[in-house]
Parts: structure tokens; sequence; C-alpha cells
């Protein structure tokens, strides 16, 4: 069958006919061939290294989250570092240092890295397993990444178990109590951190905003744990104690933990400033502290050190009532005040306060103080200034760092989130007094 074909333009004409041939049909080896796109490729390798992770998730679920943390730590820090994410005012996730805010007396550390012991040094970086111990007249308070701070008092020993921060910026804070007596505070801990010491074979979890004292006496082979405020939970193998403000356990080497409502200290009211000088007709300082509800007195001490070494004693009695006056001479003071109960047993002590009687009529003499630009760390404020040698300066009533040449540096608690006021206070024993206070906003 031929068909024709007509060409379509300018001139029309007739094209020779075409004939239809019919198609042979080839025999022999074919090869077919299927199109793969690399779009393709690379989905089937995502789907198997999802498998892959999603297998090591459930089969090793600890350490999946660990890599999962660092993971984003490190994506964190390249995205801020080429400006695309918003930068993180908290610390880097891993193990923390602890410091030092006041040494006083003998004081010594026991590195873990190197098992010797150094003195203690405002410079020493608190690390895990390192080992504070105090002489019977020494006295340190150490400052921890989570804010909580402790007072390792005289002759005790203790060693920091764990200080950590993870990829969440929650806290994990260990201190065992050896030996001796610890006060801690706890700040404001995020939710999910961990704020504990081990007494004894017992853990002791502490709430945020708590103040407790743990005590430990190896000869008798009982410790005790007071909650003064916020709440505490005890455990120690399958017992549970929750404490509360007032409440203490008794834990003995052998039988069950003993819960018990115990009296708590006063408040310290007057001396109100660090520095004072008496009036015209005052006839000494007058002390006054909260009233505690069925006590039968008050045990009053006055030292010129915190040590209340008994050469350093200026009054040491029982009194009556919530005020008293005494005639002293100008110089640099502690004093503390305990309840006593009606069945005569006596509370912990109070925080200890210090004040310097100065010269009348030489208050309002000013002296240098010269505070630099404040170094934000996370929710801490790092405060450096000078003043003149020999002063002391209080940063929102925290003792600072002092050198031989006036200067100072300090680190602030945990501040919370918003805008707080940082307080710089030189005095020195003359009566010489200046403060600094400037805002500062938390982000």
């Amino acid at each position: 069958m031929a068909r024709e074909l007509w060409y379509s333009g300018t001139n029309k004409r007739r094209l020779p006919p075409v004939k239809a041939v019919a198609q042979k049909r080839k025999s022999g080896f074919q090869i077919s061939y299927v199109t793969i796109t690399y779009r393709s490729v690379l989905l089937w390798i995502l789907v198997a290294v999802l498998l892959v992770c999603l297998g090591v998730y459930f089969a090793f679920p600890d350490t999946a989250n660990r890599l999962i943390g660092s993971g984003q730590a490190g994506f964190g820090k390249v995205l801020a570092k080429m400006g695309l994410a918003g930068s993180n005012n908290g610390s880097e996730a891993g193990p923390q240092q602890a410091h030092f805010t006041n040494i006083d007396g003998v004081v010594r550390v026991k590195k873990a890295s190197t098992n010797t012991w150094i003195q203690a040094d405002y410079s020493v970086a608190l690390e895990r397993n390192d080992v504070i111990q105090t002489s019977p007249e020494g006295i340190a308070k150490v400052v921890f990444t989570d804010g909580t701070n402790y007072t390792v008092k005289p002759d005790s020993l203790i060693v920091i178990q764990e200080n950590s921060l993870n990829a969440s910026q929650q806290t994990e804070v260990t201190v065992q109590v050896t030996t001796g007596r610890v006060d801690l505070a706890t700040s404001n801990i995020s939710p999910g951190s961990k704020s504990q010491v081990t007494v004894a074979g017992t853990t002791a979890s502490f709430a945020p905003d708590t103040s407790a004292q743990v005590g430990n006496d190896p000869r008798s082979g009982v410790s005790d744990i007071l909650a003064k405020k916020g709440s505490v939970q005890v455990n120690r193998g399958g017992e549970s104690v929750k404490l509360t403000d007032g409440e203490k356990a008794t834990i003995p080497a052998e039988g069950e933990i003993v819960k018990s409502k115990v009296i708590l200290p006063p408040i310290l009211i007057n001396p109100a400033t660090p520095q004072i000088s008496l009036a015209p007709g005052e006839k000494g300082v007058t002390f006054s502290w909260s009233q505690v509800e069925n006590v039968r007195g008050y045990h009053v001490s006055l030292a010129h050190n915190q040590f209340f070494s008994v050469n350093s004693v200026v009054f040491d009695k029982t009194v009556t009532s919530d005020q008293i006056v005494l005639a002293v001479p100008e110089g640099v003071y502690f004093w503390k005040v305990s309840s006593i109960g009606e069945d005569g047993k006596e509370s912990a002590d109070s925080p200890i306060n210090r004040f310097i009687l100065a010269p009348k009529g030489t208050s309002s003499l000013s002296i240098a103080l010269e505070v630099g630009d404040f170094v934000q760390h996370g929710h801490r404020i790092e405060v450096r200034g000078k003043t003149e040698p020999g002063a002391r300066v209080m940063v929102n009533g925290e003792e600072a760092i002092m050198g031989a040449d006036g200067t100072f540096r300090h680190m602030t608690n945990t501040l919370p989130a918003g805008e707080n006021m940082i307080t710089v206070t030189a005095q020195n024993t003359k009566g010489g007094y200046n403060n600094v206070s400037r805002p500062v906003t938390i982000q």
C-alpha cells in the first residue's frame, strides 16, 4: 500500500509515494536500562542512616543521648560563629570548676590530678575529686557553678564528687562530707538540676533556695542533716525522709534514720551595716535579733575572729532577751547567736556577721574606690576594681578577693534574669567608706 504525501509550502507539489515496509522482528540479546537520579540515591542513604541511628538509640540510649548532646552543643557553636544563631550566655557543657570566695586560717587542697596537698588559694580552681581540708582554726567558703555555696567549718574534710553541666544547661553538684560540718545554701537552680551531699552512705538532695547544715562524726558513727529553710530529700538504701524548715535527720551507723523537729537560730538584725560608729550619748553597741518561739534564752558570742578562739572572745553568755548593749572598744568584730530550747538543747549557730566599730566622726570619710567594667559569665558577673591597700571590699554583701596592692575581684552568685543591682562597698579600719552601685541586665 502506498500513501501520497504533499509538501505544504509556497509551491505545493506532490511528493513521491512512500511505501510502507513491514518491520522485521529482530532476534538476539537485548539490554534494558533504568535511570536512577542522584536525589534517589541520597534519599536511600539517608533512610539507611536513620534506621541505623534508631537501632543504636534503642540499644544504647545513654550513649546516644551523650552523643546527641555533644552534637547539639558543637552545632550551636558553629552556628554562633557564623552569626546564624543567638549567643548563649550559659557555660560550656562538661566538667565545671568551683572557686574559693573566702579563706581564713589554715586550709589545704589535695588535687585529684596530682594527689598532693597544697595550700588553699583564691586562684586554685576546684575540680572533680579534689579534697578540701580545714584545720581546727580554718574556714573556707566555696561557690559552685549552680550558685550553691558551701561554708566548710573548722576541722572538716570534704570531697567534690561531681560538678558538671550538660548541653541543656542543667547542673549536677555532689559533695561528700567525710568529717566535720558544712553549711550550704542553694540558689534558684534550674529544673532538672541536682544539688546533693553524700554522708555516711546517705544522699541528701536539696531543692532550690534551700539552706541546710550537714555534719559527720566518724568517731561516734552518727551524722545529721538539718533543713534550716526549704526542702531536703534524704535517702539511704530503702529509707526516704523529707525535711522542711526546722527538721533534722539523725543518721546512726546502724538503725533507722530518726526525724525530729528542732529549734532554729534567730535572724541577726543589728548591727545592720558593715561599719558603725557610736552617736553621742550611746553607751555601747546595740545587738538585736529576731525572736524564736518556745525558747528560754539565747547564746550570744562576740569575738575578734570568726573562729571564736578562746583568746579572741569578747563576750560569750546566755541572755533571755532579744537585744543587748555591749560597751566594746573600736575594732573589727564577729558575732553569732543560737537559740536555747525549753529542754536546754541548743540550736545550730546563726550565720556569722562581721562589722567594724569605727571612731566617732570618721564615718563620713571617703576612701578611693575604682570599679572596672562588669564582665558577664552567663548568669554571673565578674567584678574587678581597686581601692586602698588593707581595705575590705564587699560585693552585694559577699567578701571580694583582695590583693596586697588594693586590687580586688569577685564573681557573683547566679543572678536571675532581668535587671539586677550590683553594689560594691569598700571600707578601712579607720572608718573610711565608699560604695558604687550599677545596674546590670541578665538576658
